[in-house]
């Protein structure tokens, strides 16, 4: 996932077709509730413009990004949603051009960015790439969730290679933002993508692997599903460990869904899986 471009025409289609599920909501429809608690279609769409906000200032005025991430750090339970309330409260036509013009300024400033530039972030800092990386997970999950409130089918494709792929990357920091130690060997993550093809990240080899439906995996790091409605199988203790906890998101550990909750719309059943450890 290192380069860019490539990342970026994926953040702007994966955005685009989210914009065209909420592009013609009447008012009333933007007030739908989602399954995250308490949060409407368009507090989803808020997130989306306030995190382009935050990632811009990033790329852009790192000292004012800062003092953002010392009010975050003040309230790291509220100011996700804090965020959320302020553009939800906005009249639904000003909310969807202030979206669009923030993840078309973000695509600008992005796509300029000198080559091996790194910029600050709530967690480690970030590559272009990676930023654009984490912005298309977001798309993507909270997307999801809108699908579901206003329960549309969405076709997977191969742009979640890029969700997989943070979500494997993130794995120590699922561990930390738990207070937890992560194990000092990798693992070995080995998926089948919505097409067929094998997504494999890790070491052949590794002790510890995860397998199963790339979707799933995506669901999971992104905690729109729970361990147990996933077709994912654990070949380890510690591996089996790390899909109760895994989060591909930045920011405090999210309490996820509950076991039994089911699939989101669209996801289908899970998958048919050879024998493992779970």
């Amino acid at each position: 996932m290192s380069d860019p471009v490539v990342v970026l025409d994926d953040l702007r289609d994966e955005s685009e077709e989210l914009d065209r599920l909420v592009g013609e909501l009447s008012e009333g429809q933007w007030r739908t509730p989602t399954p995250a608690p308490g949060w409407t279609i368009a507090h989803q769409i808020a997130h989306l413009a306030w995190t382009d906000r935050a990632t811009l200032l990033a790329a852009t005025d790192a000292e004012v990004f800062a003092a953002e991430t010392e009010k975050a750090l003040v309230a790291p339970d509220r100011f996700v949603d804090e965020g959320a309330e302020e553009g939800a409260a906005l009249p639904p036509a000003e909310l969807l051009a202030r979206w669009r013009a923030g993840r078309a300024r973000l695509q600008e400033v992005l796509r300029a960015a000198p080559p091996g530039a790194r910029f600050p972030w709530y967690g480690p800092p970030m590559s272009a790439a990676a930023l654009a990386t984490a912005r298309l997970m977001e798309t993507w999950a909270h997307g999801q969730d809108v699908a579901d409130a206003l329960g549309a089918v969405r076709t997977p494709g191969a742009r979640l290679r890029h969700v997989a792929w943070i979500g494997h990357r993130a794995r120590d920091y699922a561990y930390f933002v738990r207070g937890e130690q992560p194990p000092t060997e990798p693992f070995r993550v080995e998926l089948v993508s919505p097409g067929g093809e094998l997504w494999a990240y890790g070491p052949e080899g590794a002790a510890q692997k995860v397998t199963g439906p790339a979707l799933d995996f995506c669901l999971l790091v992104t905690q729109r599903v729970h361990r147990d409605d996933t077709a994912l199988v654990a070949h380890g203790p510690d591996a089996a460990h790390w899909l109760t906890l895994a989060q591909a998101f930045a920011g405090p550990a999210g309490a996820g869904r509950p076991a039994g909750a089911g699939r989101p719309a669209g996801a289908g059943r899970p998958a048919r899986t050879t024998s493992g450890e779970a």
